[in-house]
């Protein structure tokens, strides 16, 4: 049974989930799988790059966003999934030994005018390295189960 439903959120809600440490090991893992360009795969090509060292793929940075934003929040949630991403910024490089946070605001909650039983909320996810430094913005709507549906608002 979902914790969180459409209902449970406002412009006033905000989260911090993490922190999340990131190592050297599985950024070239992840990159060697899915992004294998030299910045995350090899030190001293990476140098010579515009990141200027090893840094986690923007794709990376991504993933370990969702994992800790599933078990902080969606998992406990009547999410019905996105229908995309309105947004998504790399601001500085995840290099290996950060510890990411990610914190979490909603921008705009709107039930579906189409269908009674759900909403969208629209979050902007802020992730930070231990620097306190933002590294990463994603502004994505979420498609959310009413715990009511039919009452009006």
């Amino acid at each position: 049974m979902p914790k969180y439903y459409f209902e449970d959120f406002s412009v006033r809600w905000t989260a911090q989930y993490g922190p999340r440490r990131v190592t050297r090991e599985e950024i070239i893992g992840f990159a060697a799988q899915y992004d294998p360009q030299p910045m995350h795969l090899d030190e001293e090509a990476a140098r010579h790059t515009m990141l200027g060292g090893l840094a986690a793929s923007g794709w990376h940075s991504c993933c370990i966003m969702m994992k800790m934003i599933a078990d902080g929040l969606l998992l406990d949630t009547a999410s019905m999934g996105a229908p995309g991403i309105d947004e998504v910024k790399w601001l500085k490089p995840v290099r290996p030994g950060d510890s990411l946070t990610v914190r979490g605001s909603v921008l705009d909650v709107r039930a579906s005018q189409s269908k009674q039983d759900r909403g969208f909320v629209k979050f902007l996810w802020e992730v930070f390295n231990d620097r306190g430094e933002c590294v990463m913005t994603l502004v994505c709507p979420q498609m959310i189960l009413r715990r009511h549906p039919g009452v009006p608002e």
